[in-house]
């Protein structure tokens, strides 16, 4: 489809100008490694949590989505303390005292941090009240057990009998039993007790079993949309546990865990046992945070903060209402569609939509797919794709990498093709961020099917996303390919934005070839023909072509660069970002999260543009565009501009050469450049204003692309049927033709 006929199918609305600060003056000799054309990298993600929290505080969004936007925070926040914070604080600890890009000391980042992290969590409390309040006018509330009447408290109370209060066990605190042990977010009660007419006080500590397998956090009451929280339901039925005892105080807290730890490389025998090693050690990490109930009594906040080793005037947090605000994704998942977004249906891709045959056939015959994820299923193409290969007489080799999955389709294809007599090798990434565990048992199963499987290459994290097909086409061999932006993972799938391709051009079939030869053998990477890979080429590659779009910017004035992306962070992209924009090439960014590039400093980035989406999916694919003086060229692949991504990270971004498939990357871009819903434009300071609609009805980029994807089936369709009917027309008339000659 030509671009024109895409620009047919949508309304593309452009951008309402928003009110920004006035910029700073910065002299256009500064240096561009001046640390105060850097934004932090903490700060900044911070502050996309903020653009995330706003959508629960949009009345234009459904009401139980906002609940599940409040509850997105809530987990953001528990793992920026785990990752964020507990690497701030292992640098302190350790003496560091070098500067970040841009000039923060760790003990500075930490405490501006904490200042944004209270600013964020006060906000957090405001909305949590006024959605509780909404949310009673659809008779959907938390509501506390003393306020229960006689009957609803008794079946309550049997209800912890039976199946809570086998699961609990307390724990007494005094010089005869140690502190106990507190795990990683979980919730906990510290009460004291005395026996009646006693003087001395006991203490003990009670975890409250939050989990699948036990108890969920809300408990309904009877068959209503009325819950209580397992923890009151604990409180108020203690004289269960603690029969015969007078109840002094009894307190909720909680704990969060540094999830960076250093395992004892050297003690460790291959890269299983390490990750295995880590999250044993993960379990018994040091605690960065602890929050508490407003009126717990100093001296026992006091003695919590010194068992766990914290600071008590920084590393406390009291907690107004609900603690764990993550376990809101229970209300968020009501079935009462009118206080949900419209319910979203992937539509098949055109070419894959009502053509049963081989999908090899279909990529050979039509060229290379690019796939757009949630628009179109996960199901139909990548899973379609993994599913043929296994079941394909012809195919006679399988690789892929693995970073985070699930179970269902992409293992069990992967398990059949083995059991077929295919040649399947599987890179699985075991130090994924918390899907360590889950990648250990991914990669036994497959191990155990004769699968082989590798962990990668030393010192490397393989983020790439490839799936590698040898098939024998006729007489020769043929290299069939997916490369994507996002994880094989059916779930996040449904839930991110994501771009993949597949196809079967020979260079970057070759390519891939030996990149895989690298990962699970010993080759050098080798100099690529088309992909860019980090750690090898990507960086250089990028920053050559920045260079090159600045040449053409002096010779014709048309420089254009356009990136999409989850974070901006790599010093040396921003860098040559700068230089660019400085020489006067149009910068156009549309950054998720982290940024550190500033635009709109006269001088340095006046002209640039910083753009954030935030809508119903999480936005997760990466374009890469270059004008090149008019011979285009445009990149997608699993890489962030990270220094960690580019330089300690197997990552593959690949060329888009087919025309239509860069017309379609072309209407991503415009359509989120153009969005008036739900962009929000950075000014030079940092700060975001999300851009307002003259129209209150209008779309987000995110809808205009569901709408997209669906008229372009419809299109395709409709097309496909005259064709169908031209053919039997013509074959009627040719019958007639045929009985008049006789």
């Amino acid at each position: 489809m030509r671009t024109s006929e895409m620009q047919d199918l949508i309304e593309v609305e452009k951008p309402t100008e928003t009110a920004t600060t006035t910029p700073p003056s910065v002299p256009e000799e500064i240096s561009l490694d001046d640390p105060s054309l850097y934004l932090n990298r903490e700060l900044t993600w911070l502050a996309f949590n903020r653009r995330v929290l706003h959508e629960a505080d949009d009345a234009r969004n459904p009401l139980l989505e906002r609940v599940k936007f409040l509850a997105i925070v809530s987990s953001n926040l528990d793992e920026f303390f785990m990752k964020r914070i507990g690497g701030l604080k292992q640098q302190i600890a350790a003496g560091v005292h070098t500067q970040s890009l841009d000039g923060r000391t760790p003990t500075q980042q930490l405490k501006e941090c904490q200042t944004a992290v209270r600013e964020l969590q006060a906000e957090q409390r405001r909305i949590y009240v006024a959605l509780m309040e909404e949310l009673c006018k659809h008779d959907i509330s938390i509501a506390l057990y003393k306020d229960m009447d006689a009957g609803e408290q008794e079946r309550l109370r049997e209800h912890f009998r039976a199946n809570i209060f086998p699961m609990l066990t307390p724990l007494a605190m005094d010089p005869a039993h140690p502190f106990p042990f507190i795990s990683n977010l979980a919730l906990n009660l510290l009460v004291t007790l005395r026996y009646p007419g006693g003087n001395e006080v006991y203490m003990a500590r009670v975890k409250v079993p939050v989990h699948r397998d036990v108890s969920k956090r809300l408990i309904p009451i009877d068959d209503s949309q009325t819950y209580v929280t397992l923890e009151d339901l604990i409180v108020n039925n203690l004289d269960m546990l603690f029969p015969g005892m007078d109840l002094i105080s009894c307190a909720l807290f909680r704990v969060t865990r540094n999830a960076i730890v250093e395992p004892d490389v050297e003690a460790a025998n291959d890269l299983l046992e390490l990750i295995e090693s880590e999250l044993r050690e993960r379990h018994f990490a040091p605690i960065v945070r602890l929050e508490v109930q407003p009126g717990m009594e100093s001296n026992h906040r006091g003695m919590l903060a010194a068992e766990l080793g914290l600071n008590e005037g920084e590393d406390v947090i009291e907690v107004e209402g609900m603690f764990a605000l993550r376990d809101l994704f229970e209300i968020a998942g009501i079935d009462i569609p009118e206080l949900h977004d419209k319910p979203h249906r992937p539509v098949d891709h055109p070419l894959l939509a009502n053509d049963r045959r081989n999908i090899f056939h279909i990529i050979r015959e039509n060229g290379p797919i690019l796939l757009q994820h949630p628009y179109q299923p996960f199901s139909t193409s990548v899973e379609r794709f993994l599913r043929t290969a296994a079941d394909d007489p012809k195919v006679l080799a399988i690789k892929m990498t693995l970073y985070r999955t699930s179970a269902g389709a992409i293992l069990d294809s992967l398990i059949q093709a083995a059991r077929n007599g295919k040649q399947v090798a599987v890179l699985v990434e075991l130090k994924a961020r918390f899907d360590e565990a889950a990648n250990i048992q991914w990669a036994r199963r497959l191990e155990a099917e004769g699968i082989h499987v590798n962990y990668g290459v030393m010192g490397l994290k393989t983020h790439s996303k490839l799936i590698f097909v040898v098939r024998r086409d006729y007489s020769q061999l043929r290299r069939y390919y997916h490369i994507g932006t996002g994880n094989y993972h059916a779930g996040t799938a449904k839930l991110y934005t994501d771009l993949g391709m597949l196809g079967c051009d020979e260079d970057i079939g070759q390519d891939l070839t030996e990149l895989f030869n690298f990962l699970t053998g010993y080759s050098p990477p080798p100099s690529y023909r088309k992909i860019l890979a980090a750690p090898y080429n990507l960086k250089r590659a990028l920053i050559d072509k920045i260079n090159r779009e600045i040449e053409h910017q002096e010779r014709d004035g048309n420089g254009l660069i356009q990136m999409k992306m989850n974070a901006l962070e790599d010093a040396d992209i921003t860098r040559a970002l700068y230089k660019a924009s400085r020489a006067g090439v149009q910068v156009d960014l549309i950054i998720r999260d982290t940024c550190r590039f500033r635009p709109g400093l006269p001088g340095i980035s006046e002209k640039a543009r910083v753009v954030s989406i935030v809508g119903r999916f999480l936005e997760h694919a990466r374009i890469i565009y270059f004008h090149n003086g008019g011979e285009e060229e445009y990149y997608i692949g699993s890489a962030d501009m990270m220094g960690r991504n580019l330089n300690s990270r197997v990552e593959v971004h690949t060329p888009v050469e087919n025309p239509e498939l860069r017309q379609e990357l072309r209407l991503i871009l415009d359509v989120q450049f153009a969005d008036t819903r739900s962009a929000w434009d950075m000014d030079s300071d940092g700060n975001y204003t999300q851009r307002t609609p003259e129209d209150e009805t209008a779309r987000g980029a995110q809808e205009t692309l569901i709408g997209v994807a669906e008229k372009r089936l419809a299109a395709s369709a409709k097309h496909k049927e005259k064709k169908v009917r031209s053919r039997l027309l013509s074959h009627f008339q040719w019958r007639l033709r045929e009985k008049g000659m006789q």
